[in-house]
């Protein structure tokens, strides 16, 4: 069995009921007297174990709230698909942070959860501090994914016919991916993907990630694959002046590197990490840097 958090046990689990009568569930971590809140957006099927080392950093001095997207896992899903786009996550938060009376957070995204903190900082610029923004883009996620150095012409329209077909024959999808996600595949990579990285947790991160994917919620977050490409917050970047921290690495396949320097220059109140080999998952490669750079960041 994969190893877990320690303070995973001392979560507080709520629901909330946002507006369009989603059941939102949101967790807790630390003292409610706590005045700094740090808010996590999770990425596409990840929960808060994959922020496992920022949280070790940052629980002392701050309380912790993060919630799981409608449609996936715990939270319910909306009466139409086309209520998980990325302004209805951004929503959820804003209703979470109304049920537990919190005015403002620091806001730390990574991957999907950049593209939701984007839009947050957007629609409820008083109620944020200042965010991170780790491996992520500002939209049309589809259209530069496994793209890592320039654009492919028709690539977005590929992962959509995958996508489509995906959900079309669900019986066919999950057998392919109860292949691929067994522990017999999925243990070894990540052990020798942590060996490599000298990260033991990687393992532990990437079965119990491959698990929450792979499971009730599988067809919804194949859809939310969609809604990252749909979205599109390029032009608000300039009306953006909160602090920001923008952590990313150079091998990025998934959000490559060029769009947190196109990121950069739009931001007007901006600073960048910018890590040579990391990857999509460099809060795992790189947990004492980036742990140490965020919590200076949000001592300032």
């Amino acid at each position: 069995m994969a190893k877990r958090p320690s303070w995973e046990k001392d979560i507080e689990h709520k629901t909330v009921v946002t507006q369009d009568g989603v059941s939102i569930r949101y967790m807790c971590l630390g003292d409610p007297e706590k005045k700094s809140v740090v808010a996590f957006a999770n990425g596409l099927g990840g929960r808060l174990y994959s922020f496992w080392p920022l949280v070790d950093a940052l629980m002392e001095n701050h309380r912790i709230i993060t919630w799981d997207y409608r449609g996936l896992f715990e939270s319910g899903s909306p009466k139409t698909t086309r209520h998980l786009s990325i302004p209805n996550h951004a929503r959820d938060l804003a209703a979470v942070m109304e049920a537990e009376k919190i005015d403002s957070v620091k806001l730390i995204g990574w991957s999907m959860g950049v593209q939701v903190a984007l839009e947050f900082a957007t629609l409820y610029p008083e109620n944020l501090e200042r965010m991170v923004l780790i491996n992520g883009t500002y939209g049309r996620a589809l259209m530069t994914g496994f793209q890592p150095f320039f654009t492919l012409p028709g690539m977005d329209r590929l992962l959509h016919f995958a996508i489509d077909t995906a959900r079309a024959h669900p019986k066919i999808s999950r057998a392919v991916t109860a292949v691929g996600g067994s522990r017999r595949i999925i243990g070894p990579l990540g052990g020798l993907y942590g060996a490599i990285r000298r990260n033991p947790k990687i393992r532990d991160i990437l079965e119990v990630y491959t698990e929450d994917v792979l499971g009730k919620s599988f067809f919804n977050y194949l859809r939310l694959f969609q809604e990252l490409d749909a979205h599109y917050s390029f032009h608000h970047l300039k009306e953006i002046k909160h602090p920001t921290l923008i952590i990313y690495g150079d091998l990025d396949f998934l959000t490559p590197a060029y769009l947190s320097r196109r990121m950069k220059k739009r931001l007007k109140n901006v600073s960048t990490m910018h890590l040579w080999l990391g990857t999509h998952f460099v809060l795992l490669e790189y947990p004492e840097k980036v742990s140490r750079a965020v919590a200076k960041f949000f001592a300032e």
